[in-house]
Parts: C-alpha cells; sequence; structure tokens
C-alpha cells in the first residue's frame, strides 16, 4: 500500500526529498517591462559546461522539479552543460502578477532571462520544455529560431482537444477547481503517472517505493503556501487553454530551427495530454519527411524525466552531440 501523507510527512528521508544542489548562479530578473510588468522571475543556472540547457517547466511546477535533471547535467556532467532552471510567472519564487498569462508572453519572459545570462549566440540553446513548457519551448522557437540549438518537446501538445466524451471533460475541468483532501489530491496527479513506475522501489534508494517519493515532492509543493498558489495555477493554466500553434506556424519552426534539430518524446498513457497530441504535434512539424524524431513510450504517462529519467538524459545528450556536427 502507498504511504499515507501522515506517513510520508513522518518518513525520515521526507526532509531531503528536495536536493540541495549549489547552484554556480542565481537570482532575479526584471521582466516584462513593457508587457505589463516589470515582474521578477527566479532563476538558477547550474554547471559550467559550454552546452547550454534550458529546461522549461509545466503548469503548476516550480523549478526543482528538475532535480534529477539538474544533477545529471548540471551536476554529473558540470563541465559539458550548463542548465538553467526556473520558475515560470505564477510559481515558486517568481512573481505572480494577477494578469493573463498566454505560452507567447512566458516564452518572452525565458527569452529576457537568457538575455540577462548573456546566452544570446547563434544556436546555442538547447530548450528542453515538458507539457506546458513544451508549449512555451514552441513559442520561444518561433520567436527567435535563430538561437535554437535544439528542441525537445515533451508531453505537450501544438493545442489542447479533448480526447475524452464531453460529460468527462466537462467534470474534469470542474474538478480542477474543486478543493479536495491531499490524499485525493495527490491520488489524482499519481493517475498521470504508469503504475509499474510508482509501485517499483524507490530509485533513490529511501522510501519504500517510486509512488511514495513522488508523493512526497507533490506534498511538499503544496505546503508551500507562498510558491504553490491557487491564483498562480489558474492563471497558467489559462495559457494551456489558448495555446495554438497553426500547421503554418509549426512548418516555420521546422524550417527556419531546423527539423533535424527537433524531437517529440510522449508516454502512450499519458491521461493529461494524451498520445493524439503528440502525433498532431509531429504532423504539424513536418513529421520523419522534415527530418523530426518522434519517441513514443509504451505504458508510461506524463512525466517522462521521471519515468524513463535514464533514457531521457541519453535522447537529450544524443540530440546535442547529434546537432553539433551540423
Amino acid at each position: 500500500m502507498p504511504l499515507t501523507v501522515a506517513e510520508v510527512l513522518e518518513h525520515p528521508a521526507y526532509p531531503h526529498v528536495i536536493w540541495n544542489f549549489q547552484p554556480s548562479k542565481k537570482g532575479k530578473v526584471a521582466v516584462a517591462n513593457r508587457r505589463g510588468g516589470p515582474f521578477d522571475i527566479a532563476f538558477e543556472v547550474h554547471g559550467s559546461g559550454p552546452n547550454h540547457l534550458v529546461w522549461v517547466m509545466g503548469l503548476g511546477a516550480l523549478k526543482w522539479f528538475w532535480q534529477r535533471q539538474t544533477k545529471d547535467f548540471g551536476h554529473d556532467r558540470s563541465s559539458k552543460y550548463s542548465c538553467l532552471v526556473f520558475d515560470n510567472r505564477g510559481m515558486g519564487e517568481s512573481d505572480k502578477p494577477i494578469m493573463r498569462y498566454t505560452t507567447s508572453e512566458m516564452a518572452k519572459d525565458t527569452l529576457e532571462v537568457l538575455n540577462h545570462l548573456d546566452w544570446t549566440s547563434k544556436r546555442e540553446l538547447h530548450i528542453i520544455g515538458i507539457s506546458m513548457g513544451g508549449m512555451i519551448a514552441q513559442e520561444m522557437a518561433y520567436l527567435e529560431p535563430e538561437r535554437i540549438a535544439s528542441l525537445t518537446l515533451v508531453s505537450t501538445a501544438a493545442e489542447l482537444k479533448s480526447t475524452v466524451g464531453y460529460i468527462e471533460n466537462l467534470r474534469n475541468r470542474i474538478n480542477i477547481l474543486i478543493p479536495k483532501s491531499v490524499d485525493i489530491q495527490l491520488d489524482e496527479v499519481k493517475s498521470r503517472v504508469s503504475y509499474s513506475w510508482l509501485s517499483a522501489p524507490d530509485v533513490d534508494g529511501e522510501f519504500p517505493t517510486n509512488g511514495d517519493r513522488f508523493a512526497a515532492q507533490e506534498i511538499t509543493k503544496r505546503r508551500d503556501k507562498d510558491g504553490f498558489t491557487r491564483r498562480g495555477f489558474l492563471c497558467q493554466a489559462v495559457s494551456t487553454v489558448t495555446h495554438k500553434k497553426s500547421v503554418e506556424q509549426l512548418r516555420q519552426v521546422t524550417e527556419t530551427v531546423g527539423g533535424s534539430r527537433i524531437q517529440l518524446l510522449h508516454g502512450t498513457i499519458d491521461n493529461l495530454i494524451t498520445i493524439p497530441h503528440a502525433h498532431v504535434l509531429y504532423d504539424r512539424l513536418g513529421g520523419e519527411a522534415a527530418g523530426v524524431t518522434k519517441t513514443i513510450f509504451e505504458g508510461r504517462g506524463h512525466y517522462l524525466p521521471w519515468e524513463e529519467r535514464q533514457e531521457f538524459r541519453s535522447l537529450i545528450e544524443s540530440l546535442v552531440e547529434k546537432v553539433q556536427a551540423l
């Protein structure tokens, strides 16, 4: 049986569930000066290598959700990679303005952080975006394609379409707004991850299962009343609902970035952004004929950087090496 919330909180590993990596640089950047701001975006850079990786997080998640990749690239391979992790507007240590959020505006926030870091050279940025972060990554590539060295789009979509029945879709949307116990909230979040991964022994060795560690991190986020707010979540959610990249726009991305620099990763049992979305995105980008690659993970859900950590790392490294030869 999975640990309850009370059991997770009492577990001796709980105080260390967020890994204490020391960044090589951290701070806040005032962005959106003429776009409704200014407001601050909090960031960290890990590693000092020449390959600049930009990790763009999804809806309602904080920058430390990338901690596995921060370790794998920014610390274990710190001489090869520099990793930027940051809190999107509305989350974590970044400001949470009440305004309409769009993925395009959030992409501009990210580009301004990159300008601050002087990561501005041609073909310098290896962008990895998951879920809403993948939508933001599409916008970054559309806005400034010449800066993109590679583009990895994970568990994301060109636009959200309902792939469930009308009544179920309506119920799911309403349920987001209904207060629930933390145990019920955790069950709902866990449903987005493959059971085979959740039920396996904790790969980091301290909790009984991966699912218990997953729960511990989710509890930590939800106990952060300043970093994770209902207001910030809803503002971000609006951006995902309104995100849309047409065939023409995505073909332009492929032509200007280069199809061989783009890869899509998706799980077959992702029930948050379902697998048909991956096929639509792939087709709009031009698919195999344009040189775009697509990797489908059988029996995996929405959180591929956790569920397939080693393969995920390998795919990112392979693409970085591939584009260096172009």
